[in-house]
Formats: C-alpha cells, sequence, structure tokens
C-alpha cells in the first residue's frame, strides 16, 4: 500500500508516496502520529487507523 513516507517536523507534514505512485501531504500531523507510523509494523494499517480521514491533505501533482 505505502512505497514511502517521510515526516516534516518543522511542518507538521506528513507525505506519504503510495504503490499507485499517488502522493499526499497530510498537514498538522503532530509529531507522536509520525513516531507511531515509524515504530508500526505495517504502515499500511498504522496509516489507515492513525492518518488517513483524521488530517486534512493535499495530493500532490503527478510527475
Amino acid at each position: 500500500m505505502i512505497r514511502s513516507w517521510a515526516y516534516d517536523e518543522a511542518e507538521h507534514r506528513l507525505d506519504i508516496v503510495f504503490i499507485s505512485g499517488r502522493r499526499y501531504s497530510y498537514h498538522r500531523v503532530p509529531a507522536r502520529i509520525a513516531e507511531g507510523m515509524k515504530k508500526a509494523i505495517s504502515k499500511g494499517r498504522y496509516f489507515n487507523h492513525r492518518v488517513r480521514d483524521r488530517f486534512a491533505f493535499t495530493e500532490a501533482a503527478a510527475r
């Protein structure tokens, strides 16, 4: 489900790249959520339970 992800602590932004190639930035994500993502065995499951539908997001333009 998730190809890669990164967290910008200064911006409180979680950037996710999905296997499909779509890229999203989730805004105002607390550092504790990013830390949980880092520790999660299943990034996709963690994302679905703790991030998806909980934070505003923008989709990055296709490359």
